[in-house]
């Protein structure tokens, strides 16, 4: 079982190797589905957007069996987002659980859309999405952000990635206890369709040797 620093320390290498263009995990090698046809062991918890531009296991170069990925537009936090948490830490043993967010966000771009130029005939089900994203994006336009949209989109990413981790660290008395033992750590991240790197800036032990950006 990996540890939280080692885990993120793997994820950090990975998305260095995406970034350089040398990938070593071959994601469909035969003997290795062979391997996990019995059980599973990931070593992180991936809760991403469902963006095709952001396959996770690629960005990370990680293979079969090495990530619990969740992914759902806007990499929002429902019950099912955390239930899906709670199942791998206690299920598989897992200590990390990143929240990826990503630039140039559809998701968040149509929340920030929807409360600047609300409409009236939007899907229910869309709306829910925007619903989850809309309390972590409010304030912003309450700043001198809302006459720059590009820096507004920015910041709500970021903005976005910290409420749903802070979701996942207090809405789930099993992920809390879990933190207060330090036996997880739950941690924040931006991945950019700009340059392939991956940030981490949310919940970052002051151990880790990578640099914060």
């Amino acid at each position: 079982m990996f540890s939280a620093l080692k885990a993120l320390e793997r994820l950090k290498e990975g998305n260095q190797r995406f970034v350089s263009g040398i990938r070593h995990h071959d994601a469909f090698h035969q003997a290795r589905r062979s391997e996990l046809i019995s059980g599973q062991a990931p070593f992180a918890v991936i809760i991403g957007c469902s963006d095709s531009r952001v396959p996770v296991e690629i960005i990370f170069d990680q293979g079969l069996g090495d990530l619990f990925v969740i992914r759902v537009a806007g990499n929002v936090v429902a019950p099912s987002q955390i239930g899906s948490v709670e199942f791998a830490t206690e299920q598989f043993g897992t200590r990390l659980v990143v929240v990826l967010g990503h630039t140039r966000c559809g998701a968040i771009y149509a929340t920030l859309q929807q409360l600047q130029q609300p409409t009236e005939n939007q899907s229910r089900n869309l709306y829910s999405i925007v619903n989850r994203i809309r309390p972590s994006v409010e304030s912003l336009l309450e700043t001198e952000l809302k006459y720059n949209q590009e820096a507004l989109a920015q910041q709500a990413v970021r903005a976005n990635v910290r409420v749903s981790a802070d979701h996942l660290r207090h809405g789930s008395e099993i992920l809390e206890h879990m933190i207060q033992n330090d036996s997880l750590l739950v941690v924040g991240a931006e991945y950019s369709l700009e340059t392939g790197e991956v940030v981490f800036f949310d919940g970052m032990p002051n151990t880790f040797n990578f640099p914060l950006k």
